[in-house]
């Protein structure tokens, strides 16, 4: 049987789901600020608290990627991912998802080639072309300097 490229066409089009970008991005930019409202809640209950400014900003990241590591650990986070999308992935929380999933998933095959090896399988990519961006604009700063 020969499909002509009209037909086969109009076979894909009915085939193919309807795109959701529009609702997908509202998703992902109220989830993904909500994450941050939260984050902005905290840092303004650490000031009232009588914190200092720079234990403000370590505190309210430190409780986030907390928070992010046991709502993963649920199954929560992974379930509000896939409802939101990039909303999830953005913030320091998804960060924190990404290190602790692969953990959880392999901890069946022992702490040190489960757990140990799996750990950053997802982040470790990030960190070390962070660490090495990082070096590489540290060293044209102080040649500019």
């Amino acid at each position: 049987m020969t499909v002509s490229k009209a037909s086969y066409g109009e076979m894909v089009k009915r085939a193919s789901p309807n795109s959701k970008a529009g609702i997908d991005t509202l998703k992902a930019f109220a989830v993904g600020g909500l994450i941050c409202s939260i984050g902005e809640a905290l840092r303004k209950l650490y000031e009232m608290a009588g914190f200092a400014k720079d234990d403000v900003a370590l505190l309210t990241a430190v409780t986030l990627i907390f928070l992010s590591a046991i709502l993963t650990g649920f199954g929560l986070y992974n379930r509000l991912a896939k409802h939101a999308g990039a909303g999830t992935l953005v913030p320091i929380t998804g960060f924190a998802n990404a290190v602790v999933s692969p953990a959880l998933e392999f901890k069946s095959e022992g702490f040190v080639l489960g757990v140990g090896a799996k750990i950053f399988a997802i982040s470790g990519p990030v960190i070390l072309y962070g660490i090495a961006a990082s070096f590489i604009y540290g060293v044209i700063y102080f040649f500019i300097k």
